[in-house]
């Protein structure tokens, strides 16, 4: 198989494990201990986890955008409304409206962040010493 076909199937498991990770994250983000949006939390760090684990695996920021890109395709299919009005995540109730409003913005942010975070490996090193 050519390395073209290859990326692009790369890009499409990543596409779909993203949609994975944004489907679990879209349904757990209201969960609340306490006080503490805790579905949010752990919703923020595995969809960051994913995206750096895709991005520093494969050497690829496009891997790292379509993971992104599926995480931002789930949360906001799975917020709509179904065919029968009926929606998979609940309405928030007065005082968590700004839950939900959080992690409609955690999956662009986190995909533009690490998509098109600066590859420091490819800067010339410092300068060696000659050895004796």
């Amino acid at each position: 198989m050519s390395s073209g076909i290859l990326r692009v199937f790369g890009w499409l498991v990543a596409l779909l494990v993203g949609v994975f990770y944004g489907a679990a994250g879209t349904i757990a983000q209201a969960y609340r201990l306490g006080p503490v949006p805790l579905g949010l939390v752990l919703a923020t760090v595995g969809s960051a986890g994913l995206l750096i684990a895709m991005r520093t695996l494969t050497g690829d920021r496009a891997n790292a955008f379509a993971g992104g890109l599926g995480i931002t395709l789930a949360a906001y299919v799975f917020s709509q409304p179904g065919l029968g009005g009926s929606a998979i995540v609940a309405a928030p109730t007065p005082g968590t409206e700004w839950i939900p409003l959080v992690w409609t913005v955690v999956g662009p942010a986190l995909m533009v962040l690490v998509a098109f975070w600066p590859d420091f490996s490819r800067l010339p090193g410092a300068q060696r010493p000659a050895e004796s």
